[in-house]
């Protein structure tokens, strides 16, 4: 399969999956647990972010991504999340990350993931900067942050656009997930509504877990 077409199945299947849990500042001895409590609620797509006020921890977060693909091969799309620089995505990269999601419209990293098979997604606001993204080569783009406008723009700018997947990422819930799915956008990337710190720091993985499967749930039945 080439690059091209590896990316249009991929494409298809974030569609279908529809939610990319977005975990940050997570302990590493507990990031395993965690992403296997997603998985076993239904998730199949995980971003592991940089961190930018922590520019040294750029290869822990690699080394993150790098064991995480070893882990959940085959069963979750592992990527990177705030990619911002040139040498973070060259580190996601490297380290087998399938996706890189950054919050802002960068033409090099665009045009630098492009040339690899993972999928492209930054991040913009207005119409003219999704347009121009994902003309520089975006596979999809991160609409963020989503709250500020909320789901009645997301759906005021996917309807000229449709042929732009779009990706809402800011202030999703349980209680406004459906909303936002139902707005004619690919999908969203859901925080720290989906990983309390304190059920992390609790292990209380179970629950994480059966959290996970409720925003599944309502990726499922805007599909049937």
């Amino acid at each position: 399969m080439n690059v091209k077409d590896e990316k249009r199945r991929m494409m298809g299947e974030l569609r279908r999956d529809a939610v990319i849990a977005i975990i940050r500042g997570v302990a590493a001895d507990k990031l395993i647990p965690l992403v296997a409590s997603l998985c076993a609620g239904g998730i199949r797509w995980a971003e592991i972010t940089f961190d930018q006020s922590k520019p040294g921890s750029n290869a822990d977060t690699a080394r993150s991504i790098a064991g995480l693909k070893r882990e959940f091969a085959g069963s979750m799309h592992i990527g990177a999340g705030t990619v911002m620089t040139q040498r973070q995505a060259e580190l996601a990269i490297e380290a087998g990350a399938e996706f890189l999601i950054s919050p802002n419209v960068d033409e090099k990293i665009i045009s630098f993931t492009s040339s690899t098979a993972a999928l492209s997604i930054p991040g913009a606001m207005t119409p003219t900067e999704i347009a121009a993204a994902y003309a520089a080569g975006a596979d999809a783009v991160k609409v963020f942050p989503a709250d500020a406008l909320g789901p009645a723009y997301l759906k005021a700018v996917a309807s000229p656009m449709p042929h732009i997947p779009l990706i809402a990422v800011g202030g999703i819930s349980e209680k406004n997930v459906r909303e936002y799915l139902n707005t004619g956008i690919a999908g969203v990337g859901v925080g720290s509504s989906m990983t309390p710190k304190e059920l992390i720091a609790k292990g209380d993985f179970e629950s994480l877990t059966a959290l996970a499967g409720r925003f599944c749930k309502a990726a499922v039945e805007m599909h049937t």
